[in-house]
């Protein structure tokens, strides 16, 4: 008998559209190696979603990233193998690594697979993470943060996420986006195909607000940056303080 926990991994791989050619090593716009003291921002998109898919979160926030002279590069979650060439070929040590979906996992993912070889990570940022064994950060990992919704019927993002060692790793928050009630439930999602709504309107609604990819924005330029995270975390904060006087303003 097919459990929902079956559902949840499933569906996805059901619902989304078979995939197109895979990027490659040639396609990275990144100088190799990078200028001394750079940062670099790796994203892995989500479901079946090809890597330069410009109506996806992770593809946006990684072309404004460029804008504002950082480093980012995207890739599909089954594309891990490139990401690891570009790391060995961009020789930085202040690493950044972001998904949405299926890419949140591959996050988890690829950060053991730079365990492996002794490559610290700066910040880990998942965002509505699904997939399996992705709610523990392995120890080269220095902060992590989890982006996450709990409104679909089967798909909602792994959370809380955990250091596997706490001394070396900072979790710097869980936190959940509300898609039941005004501003998230009136997200538009009329260009998006029927078949990649099904069991997952909470989850398209997360990719298509614009205050996950802000505040996922401000906490990556932090650890870019110098690490300090205090303005970022605070601007979440304030976001749900406003939040709560505006709900309250409508149910009176």
């Amino acid at each position: 008998m097919v459990s929902l926990r079956d559902i949840r991994f499933v569906a996805p791989a059901l619902l989304v559209a078979s995939g197109c050619a895979g990027i490659r090593i040639e396609d990275i716009q990144s100088p190799r190696p990078l200028p001394d003291g750079s940062c670099l921002v790796v994203g892995f998109l989500g479901g079946r979603d090809a890597w330069d898919d410009e109506t996806k979160g992770v593809r946006q926030l990684a072309l404004e990233l460029r804008r504002r002279g950082f480093f980012a590069e995207t890739f599909e979650n089954r594309s891990r193998d490139v990401a690891l060439e570009l790391v060995r070929q961009a020789r930085t040590d202040r690493i950044v690594l972001y998904g949405q979906s299926f890419g949140g996992a591959a996050v988890v993912r690829f950060a053991r697979d730079l365990e492996e070889l002794a490559i610290p990570v700066e910040l880990t940022l998942q965002i509505d993470s699904v997939g399996r064994e992705d709610s523990a950060l392995p120890p080269n990992v220095r902060n992590a943060a989890n982006l996450f919704q709990t409104d679909g019927w089967f798909l909602d993002g792994e959370h809380p996420i955990r250091a596997s060692d706490p001394s070396r790793t900072r979790i710097l928050g869980n936190w959940r986006f509300d898609y039941s009630r005004p501003p998230g439930s009136e997200i538009s999602l009329a260009d998006v195909p029927w078949w990649k709504l099904a069991f997952r309107i909470p989850h398209a609604r997360m990719d298509r607000d614009p205050e996950v990819w802000r505040f996922s924005r401000r906490l990556i330029e932090a650890a870019c940056t110098g690490g300090d995270f205090t303005e970022a975390r605070a601007s979440r904060r304030s976001r749900r303080s406003r939040a709560r006087r505006e709900g309250h303003r409508r149910r009176f």
